[in-house]
């Protein structure tokens, strides 16, 4: 069975879904096609629905034939202390692909997210923010988090991206690392995906079509949304045994859907916006020296 040799390490929010579903339609590439996060590296962190059984993890590329590349997305990844090192040991050859986007834009939207997927209750973001310290002991946790998935719910953390980086560039080296900026994809992705391909060395002249894969979302129903998302255990166990995880996955993504709306958030609050830049101004300063690239407008205006 075949071993993944590129990963999609984060940030999340960042264009890694649509990146992943883009590169899956690529004759050469596979990737399992179910929207899943496997996070089978990273000891450090604990999700209840992180895929720790090698077996498991690998029946995701059981589909693999004769393409030349096989990969997976795994967004904790670069965030997490661990994932750089045991990757690298898992698979020593392998090529990592990275995706930043403006920390303040990335948060924003990464509290929608976890909003929709119930494993986040505060609504306002501000308040949100807010919370983090008290969170961290355990504090005002959402029922859908159990204490020791607490560090889920950072967020001016997450987009900490020097460390991050730089972890993965000392463990892998630069020219196994493909760094790409959210305001490149949006603005110019042929160009984005035809050199992500080139990196992967694959044909760089196959496009895709270029669907929106990730819109914003919000829920029609929060008891719905609560019911799907937090199944009870014997419910988890009893699909298990009865349904393969892609199929399970499959059978939720659909239920997700009918519950499902698409509508724009709010513009974030001008002065949270500005608090915001400022906070994150030093960080951002310190990631252009790192890329070689001027990223301080992030921070601007």
């Amino acid at each position: 069975m075949r071993k993944p040799d590129f990963f999609i390490v984060g940030a999340p929010r960042c264009g890694t879904t649509a990146m992943k579903s883009y590169l899956g339609e690529h004759p050469e590439i596979f990737i399992p096609p179910a929207d899943i996060e496997p996070h089978f590296f990273g000891s450090d962190m604990y999700q209840q629905s992180f895929i720790r059984d090698e077996q498991e993890y690998l029946s995701l590329f059981a589909g693999a034939k004769d393409e030349r590349r096989v990969g997976e997305k795994s967004t904790r990844y670069l965030y997490s202390e661990r994932a750089a090192v045991e990757i690298k040991e898992y698979q020593p050859s392998a090529s990592i692909i990275v995706m930043l986007r403006n920390p303040v834009d990335q948060l924003y939207s990464l509290h929608n997210l976890r909003l929709y997927i119930e494993r986040e209750n505060i609504v306002d973001f501000e308040a949100a923010l807010e919370a983090e310290e008290d969170r961290k002991r355990g504090l005002r946790l959402p029922d859908s988090i159990s204490l020791r998935e607490a560090w889920t719910l950072t967020y001016r953390e997450i987009p900490r991206y020097t460390h991050q980086v730089q972890r993965y560039l000392d463990v892998f080296g630069r020219r196994n690392v493909h760094i790409i900026i959210f305001d490149d994809f949006i603005s110019d992705l042929t160009k984005v995906y035809g050199d992500t391909l080139r990196f992967l060395r694959v044909d760089p002249g196959f496009q895709p079509e270029f669907r929106k894969i990730s819109p914003s979302r919000r829920v029609r129903s929060r008891t719905v949304q609560s019911l799907l998302t937090n199944r009870p255990q014997f419910v988890r166990s009893f699909m298990k045994v009865i349904m393969p995880l892609q199929l399970r996955k499959r059978v939720f993504e659909s239920l997700f859907a009918l519950n499902l709306s698409y509508a724009p958030r709010p513009p974030m609050r001008p002065e949270l916006r500005r608090q915001l830049q400022e906070e994150f101004l030093p960080e951002v300063e310190q990631l252009s020296r790192l890329l070689g690239r001027d990223l301080t407008h992030w921070c601007k205006g």
